[in-house]
């Protein structure tokens, strides 16, 4: 066939007339929010501490990307929904990212970095550069208090992140029936912050393992928060006695950690009176709703506590809680150990240890909004950053959530409706010789809520270039 010449995208004709598109409009750019995120990071300052985490051993003569425009850039793109490297080499020459990378936005000599370079620093990394980069995550999160607060939850859960391929480190995990990385993800649970992750290898931590981690995050927290009560909480997978300890070295920090459904021949009987009592308790209330043509009750719960010493656990000050529920499908009892005296049963449990199932939609987020579990780089290394890119992505989320949107309909918005919504945007750039112009869509439908954020960024303090 000919070679085609056509410059026109055909449609078919609309209310009797042609419709045809080009590629004529101008510097254009679909993702307005770009800018809006850098303003979330320039009065973050997290990117700075990134930066200061990372050696860079590069010949500064020969570079053409400082390493503050590479990490700006690359969590710029994840957190408008570029979730791979690749995706570098069609952004490179966008207006929208070159201008909040801080470059001007048109011309062709000042394009941003490709897909080549980004993999270049992944495989400069180093065990101290990921070491100081876990520790600017905690620092970050520690400085985001004006005034210590009087109490903060430690939410700690580790997530599969599902490998292809020969990742370095990837192992077959048997709960998960795969070969995966297993990292750790540690957040505030009142707030949602990140504080602090960690990518490990994909099989189950030993106590040691977990204990280490949690032991220094307690110790950073107790040079700025000597006096912070600190509530450490997380699954079955953390109660150990190695990681119970450093929480009861703690003066000022308890833990609820769960139990799981008890061990059918240690814990599971020290419920069975209550398990009877809720069993005899919902035939009766099922059985007045019948009689009474009214809902039948699917489930009741009792709570109690009991005694119990694991041998692991001496010189350990433990207290067992257990929810006895009974449901339509049988007995479905839980367990939790926890190192708090006062309280009762069911407000340690629906209260204290229940909410951390929230730390499952941060954790979604991170993985399913943001690609945090897109770690197909080959290093070990590598892959640590790309996760810290995804995590410093959701960071700047949540700031932005919590700084600019308080009060507004994205007040509680996840990453994802932010992105659609804010990010992107068309916009149509023009550069003049003192000053840059933005075009939005004049039928954008959310162009109230942008003039509310970036009037409340405009407001803030003028942050230091960037």
């Amino acid at each position: 066939m000919p070679k085609s010449t056509q410059k026109h995208l055909r449609f078919h004709p609309s209310n009797s007339k042609t419709v045809r598109a080009d590629f004529n409009g101008g510097e254009l750019s679909s993702d307005f929010g770009a800018l809006l995120l850098r303003e979330t990071m320039l009065h973050s300052g997290l990117i700075d501490r990134l930066t200061d985490a990372i050696h860079d051993n590069r010949h500064q003569s020969y570079i053409d990307h400082s390493l503050q425009d590479l990490l700006v850039q690359r969590i710029l793109q994840m957190a408008c929904g570029y979730e791979d490297a690749n995706d570098s080499n069609r952004l490179r020459k966008d207006p929208m990212f070159k201008l909040a990378t801080g470059r001007n936005p048109l011309g062709n000599d000042n394009h941003l970095a490709s897909a080549p370079t980004f993999t270049r620093l992944g495989q400069s990394m180093t065990r101290t550069d990921i070491y100081r980069l876990t520790k600017a995550f905690a620092d970050h999160f520690i400085s985001s208090y004006k005034l210590p607060p009087a109490a903060i939850v430690i939410d700690l859960d580790h997530t599969p992140a599902i490998t292809h391929g020969a990742q370095q480190m990837n192992l077959f995990n048997a709960k998960y029936q795969d070969y995966c990385y297993l990292p750790l993800m540690i957040f505030e649970g009142l707030s949602g912050q990140l504080i602090t992750a960690i990518l490990r290898p994909g099989k189950t931590p030993t106590g040691k393992e977990n204990a280490a981690i949690l032991k220094r995050v307690i110790k950073l927290i107790r040079k700025r928060w000597p006096k912070t009560h600190l509530l450490v909480r997380g699954d079955s997978h953390f109660a150990q006695p190695e990681l119970m300890q450093v929480v009861q070295d703690d003066p000022h920090s308890d833990y609820v950690l769960g139990k799981g459904a008890g061990h059918k021949t240690a814990l599971r009987p020290k419920a069975r009176e209550q398990l009877d009592e809720a069993r005899r308790a919902l035939i009766v209330k099922t059985n007045l709703a019948r009689a009474n043509n009214l809902p039948e009750p699917d489930r009741l719960r009792l709570y109690g506590e009991t005694e119990y010493q694991a041998k692991s656990w001496r010189g350990l000050d433990t207290r067992i809680i257990y929810r006895a529920e009974v449901n339509q499908k049988g007995d479905n009892p839980r367990f939790i150990v926890t190192s708090i005296k006062e309280a009762s049963p069911e407000v340690i449990y629906e209260e204290l240890y229940c909410p951390r199932g929230q730390d499952e939609n941060f954790i979604k987020h991170l993985k399913s909004d943001l690609s945090g579990d897109r770690l197909s780089d080959q290093g070990f290394l590598a892959n640590h950053l790309r996760m810290f890119y995804a995590c410093t992505a959701y960071v700047l989320h949540h700031e932005l959530r919590t700084k600019a949107l308080k009060g507004t309909e994205l007040d509680k918005a996840q990453p994802s409706t932010v992105i659609k919504k804010l990010c992107k945007v068309a916009v149509k750039v023009v550069e003049y010789k003192d000053r840059i112009k933005l075009h939005l869509p004049r039928s954008c439908p959310f162009k109230n809520l942008l003039r509310h954020v970036t009037e409340v960024f405009y407001r803030m303090p003028q942050p230091r270039p960037g």
